[in-house]
């Protein structure tokens, strides 16, 4: 099938991969913030593992207050590919019906 101007896979691929790119460095980010502060405080025996998790509790609601422009982009782009998959198909269903194209 030709491609549409409606809306790409790639450029849906891309905004999701840029938006989950910039998930993960904010819980690493934060992961090394909690863990050296946790060094500077004197706490010489803190896991990273432990730091890993309260930066990912902390990064659920951060990321998507600090994300929301590349979120929303994320969203559109596959917004976009849903709806031509959809006028795809319906489309392709009129023809195997017989009727004739809406254009």
């Amino acid at each position: 099938m030709a491609e549409k101007s409606g809306g790409s896979t790639g450029g849906m691929f891309r905004d999701v991969v840029v938006y989950t790119l910039a998930r993960l460095v904010l819980v690493i980010a934060l992961t090394a913030a909690i863990y050296y502060i946790a060094q500077l405080l004197g706490i010489h025996q803190f896991p990273l593992v432990i730091a890993m998790l309260f930066a990912i509790v902390i990064a659920l609601p951060l990321g998507i207050w600090l994300l929301a422009p590349l979120r929303k982009r994320a969203t559109a782009s596959i917004a976009r590919v849903d709806e031509r998959r959809r006028t795809d198909r319906d489309e392709l269903r009129a023809r195997l019906r017989g009727d004739k194209p809406d254009k």
